[in-house]
């Protein structure tokens, strides 16, 4: 099953699984009626999938954790923060290709 491995970052989780988290984090800033990020989705649901146990690969839904998306600056989607112990190593702005996201997360890891 594809996207298993994909998280639901909240307000509830987004201090113990992004920010206290021991490993690099994805975040994948995103809406339901955003076209670039649901062309993005099956990227971040495969890096999730390969990345498994090394890299926590997560969504934040910007309608519904608008408090998050906007403490970290997010302006446009999707985004994508790359957090390291608690603070933002990259950020990714409009949609990019597999590759791209690859080299992002093995220049971070």
């Amino acid at each position: 099953m594809a996207g298993v491995n994909v998280k639901t970052f909240t307000a509830e989780n987004w201090q113990s699984d992004v920010l206290s988290s021991s490993q690099l984090v994805l975040v994948d800033f995103w809406a339901a009626w955003c076209g670039p990020c649901r062309m993005i989705a099956p990227v971040v649901e495969e890096l999730a999938d390969e990345y498994a146990g090394k890299v926590t690969i997560g969504k934040l839904n910007v309608d519904e954790q608008g408090e998050i998306a906007q403490k970290y600056g997010v302006m446009s989607i999707p985004t994508l923060l790359l957090i390291k112990n608690g603070k933002i190593a990259d950020t990714i702005v409009g949609f990019r290709g597999k590759s791209d996201l690859v080299k992002a997360i093995e220049a971070k890891m």
